[in-house]
């Protein structure tokens, strides 16, 4: 049953929206097929979903709902049911309420699901509470993405990154007495030196497990700055190179590698699917202007990224905090792109990056409705609309990220021998070729280059020009 967009939201919820599970139509993926069924059912979980309505209309809740759908079949789950509570917040207890949460229990049973998808971070006690009524697996929001995190990651950094998240969101959700038995010292030992409430049998298991994922939690750390200083090693090397530097960041699924392999060639993994990317992919870029820049594909976000997943991905994010510019792309298809681009620069603030120089680009232009890219253009006016599966204004983008990239602040006029044509080449890679005049005595040029390279080109200066700085 579809919910009303225009429900109103504010004062007492009506009676019936407090004492209703609302299904939401349209998000089984259960296939038709009998053998596929079948084959699907050994493989794959089936899971119902399960979200709370507090704010904003119903058409928002249910478009959470089937971004956490989304979400479930991207980890490999057959979704069966999806169904929304609406509340004033969650239930600190089960999420949903011990009657709503009975229900849903009957919904499981009916469905044959054997996991509940809740669209939210629930705490240690609300998981524990649901799973005790529903008695199948319950798994919230974060730890679904963490999941597919987990599945996708394939870099040595981006497992170790992924792992370390896992281990700081179940540190405290590991079941057990916890920490009011680890004092027990076990054995004679604690029934000769101990007081009391310290003798026991020892240390327990739930202590036990904590215990070595601390362990595995520090290890994981100094492993990932050891990665996070050879990084900085490459991102230095180009800095000193004078390679200007831009990365794509945007909401998941947004066609972010998409536009990275129509820009570069680069041959990243493009999925319908979220977070296909995960690893940092850096590739070289030759601008219009004949220069060169590193563009750089970074993880997708996503609303309620969690807090575990952008600390763990911090040292991988530099290379969005240590651009000169940020793309952010734009899914122009998304009916409700404002949300996404919300959520993208609420990431973007957290990891100290929000004050960068930032483009949109407005992606998926071939498929998007004409009224959804006016509004945006409307809202945005300085950005660029593109399809990344046409090449649709791949151009105008070109042309725009040469003119906000940094450019070299010295202008020299040299006579370069032919001899020394690597020195040529520096120029029209790493700075800003004005003209370039092949005479006898070698190539003249007039560029704008790096301190650092004007220096190395002023036993060539032309006679009848000097290196000076723009303007001047």
């Amino acid at each position: 049953m579809a919910l009303d967009d225009d429900t109103p939201t504010g004062g007492t919820l009506d009676l019936e929206e407090r004492h209703a599970l609302r299904r939401v139509v349209g998000l089984s993926t259960e296939l038709e097929d009998i053998t596929e069924v079948e084959y699907r059912q050994v493989r794959l979980e089936q899971v119902v979903l399960v979200g709370v309505w507090t704010e904003g209309t119903a058409w928002h809740a249910e478009r959470s709902l089937r971004e956490l759908a989304a979400l479930a079949e991207t980890a490999g789950a057959v979704v069966l049911e999806g169904v929304i509570q609406r509340r004033d917040r969650p239930d600190p207890a089960t999420y949903i309420g011990s009657g709503k949460a009975r229900e849903l229990r009957d919904i499981v049973v009916a469905s044959g699901a054997d996991t509940v998808i809740c669209d939210g971070e629930l705490s240690p006690g609300q998981l524990r509470h649901l799973e005790d009524v529903v008695k199948v697996k319950v798994v919230d929001r974060t730890w679904l993405i963490l999941d597919i995190f987990a599945q996708h990651a394939r870099s040595k950094a981006g497992r170790a990154q992924v792992s370390l998240a896992q281990m700081e969101y179940l540190l405290p959700r590991l079941r057990g007495w916890g920490e009011s038995l680890s004092r027990q010292a076990g054995g004679r030992a604690g029934g000769a030196t101990g007081g009391v409430g310290t003798r026991g049998p020892g240390e327990t298991k739930i202590e036990t497990d904590r215990r070595r994922i601390r362990d595995q939690m520090t290890v994981l750390r100094r492993q990932l700055k050891d990665m996070q200083r050879v990084r900085r090693t490459q991102r230095g090397a180009r800095e000193r190179a004078g390679t200007p530097g831009v990365a794509l960041a945007g909401y998941t699924n947004a066609g972010k590698s998409s536009l990275l392999n129509r820009l570069t060639g680069a041959g990243v993994l493009v999925e319908d699917a979220l977070f296909a990317t995960l690893d940092p992919t850096v590739r070289r870029l030759v601008l219009p202007s004949g220069r060169d820049c590193t563009m750089a594909d970074t993880v997708g976000f996503v609303r309620h990224l969690p807090h575990h997943l952008v600390e763990a991905f911090r040292s991988t994010l530099e290379e969005v905090t240590e651009a000169d510019l940020v793309l952010h792309v734009v899914d122009g298809s998304d009916p409700e792109p404002e949300e996404q681009m919300s959520a993208v620069r609420e990431v973007l603030g957290d990891i100290g990056a929000g004050n960068l120089p930032e483009l949109i680009v407005i992606n998926k232009a071939d498929i998007a409705d004409p009224l959804h890219l006016a509004r945006l253009r409307r809202m945005e006016p300085d950005a660029i609309v593109v399809s990344a599966h046409t090449g649709e204004g791949v151009e105008e983008l070109l042309a725009a990220i040469d003119e906000r990239l940094p450019h070299p602040e010295v202008e020299i006029i040299a006579m370069v021998p032919y001899d020394r044509g690597d020195l040529v080449a520096l120029v029209h890679a790493r700075g800003e070729v004005i003209s370039a005049e092949h005479v006898a005595e070698g190539t003249r040029l007039r560029a704008r280059v790096r301190p650092d390279l004007a220096a190395r080109l002023e036993r060539y200066a032309d006679p009848g020009g000097t290196a000076r700085p723009p303007g001047e």
